[in-house]
């Protein structure tokens, strides 16, 4: 739809915050855009809006199912653990008792790198594609939204793990860390009953 409004000389960024922006254009540019375009454009508009309310309805739903879940519960009190990677991981993971530690759980999810050992060295490679997909690209997201918030808000103290590893490695790397120690806490708080500790110098 963008591109094709675009052509008549209606332009709009990317994203669904400009949706607003390009019905109003469009609504104000009526009169001169042919018929079929207006009219197109207005069932786009009014299927987004069904979708959005049910999208919306479904995460209520969903909140709900988080705070009646008490591992999901106790997973939310994780940062980067909101209610959707909460629940997913109360239903997708497999019985904690399974893995003997944090790291076999992450091994599980597929966030653990692949280890090449030669001449007695060990190096870590790239994370595996195998396992669970769903719980390591909400791990990963989640990850992504704590880096972004310690950037923005300073919430990453110098000298902490998350400091260094910022001034270190790019971003992409550093959240797929970051995402492996949170499977690996994961783990701690399914396993023990427990709710997340923040650490002293983080």
């Amino acid at each position: 739809m963008r591109g094709h409004l675009a052509e008549h000389g209606i332009v709009a960024s990317q994203g669904p915050q400009n949706l607003p922006r390009l019905e109003r254009a469009v609504a104000e540019n009526a009169e001169r855009l042919p018929t079929d375009v207006t009219s197109l454009c207005q069932m786009f508009f009014d299927l987004i809006d069904g979708l959005s309310e049910r999208i919306d309805e479904l995460t209520h739903r969903l909140r709900q199912i988080a705070r009646q879940n008490d591992v999901a519960r106790r997973l939310m009190t994780m940062p980067g653990i909101g209610s959707v990677t909460a629940v997913s991981n109360a239903v997708l993971t497999a019985p904690p008792e399974m893995f003997s530690k944090g790291r076999d759980l992450a091994a599980w999810v597929g966030l653990a790198p692949r280890q090449h050992s030669t001449g007695g060295r060990m190096r870590l490679g790239k994370i595996s594609k195998m396992g669970q997909r769903d719980l390591q690209r909400l791990l990963i997201n989640g990850a992504k939204s704590v880096i972004q918030a310690a950037q923005r808000r300073g919430a990453a103290p110098e000298g902490s793990w998350l400091a260094r590893m910022l001034v270190r490695k790019p971003k992409m790397p550093v959240a797929v860390a970051l995402a492996n120690k949170m499977a690996r806490m994961a783990w701690a708080i399914m396993t023990h009953g427990s709710v997340y500790n923040t650490p002293a110098n983080a």
